[in-house]
């Protein structure tokens, strides 16, 4: 027999019925002068959980209720599935499917995975050290710091993560010639 699935303080009385994890990668076409085109993966986006339940009996209504108490808390939790990897997730959408009965609830739900990928982040300073900056990005120092490309990395995305803007970032880079092509093994300034 599987364990409930559980969300935050919410235990499901039974699991879901059905359920689905939709795995989705971004990628970009960059058109070539002259020739076809170049494909760039930008990476993996988040997993999306959703599923499809019922509440059966006198207390079905209540129990949609709780599921939906859950629901305007708002904030991201702890996903807990019986067969699913456990996942920081965000209660991105809660439906009610059906006609209503006193003791019949059909519903379905939405979790977005919560992937912070970025809790501590390795910076190279130019003294070819590493040191470990937490939460501080984008925070002066005395000397530069760099990031070495990745695969799925993009300038925007560099720049959230670092706290400038993207007009900041690309003038502490004018190696860089096309902001929209970076390549894995570069070395972008982020300070």
């Amino acid at each position: 027999m599987l364990s409930p699935m559980r969300y935050k303080n919410y235990i499901w009385p039974h699991n879901p019925r059905v359920y689905s994890i939709d795995y989705q990668r971004e990628m970009a076409v960059h058109k070539i002068p002259f020739e076809l085109y170049l494909l760039q993966d930008l990476g993996r986006t988040n997993r999306v959980m959703a599923g499809e339940g019922e509440f059966v009996g006198e207390d079905a209504y209540s129990q949609f209720g709780s599921l939906a108490n859950v629901f305007y808390d708002g904030g991201p939790g702890l996903l807990v599935h019986p067969l699913w990897q456990t996942s920081n997730a965000y209660f991105v959408s809660l439906r009610l499917e059906q006609e209503p009965r006193p003791d019949y609830v059909r519903y379905s739900f939405v979790f977005w995975e919560d992937h912070s990928l970025y809790n501590g982040l390795t910076l190279q300073t130019s003294g070819n050290s590493q040191e470990t900056q937490q939460g501080t990005a984008g925070t002066p120092t005395s000397s530069p710091a760099y990031h070495r490309v990745v695969k799925g990395d993009t300038l925007w995305a560099l720049s959230k993560t670092y706290g400038l803007s993207l007009e900041e970032l690309i003038a502490l880079n004018p190696q860089i010639k096309n902001p929209n092509l970076i390549y894995v093994g570069d070395e972008v300034r982020v300070r």
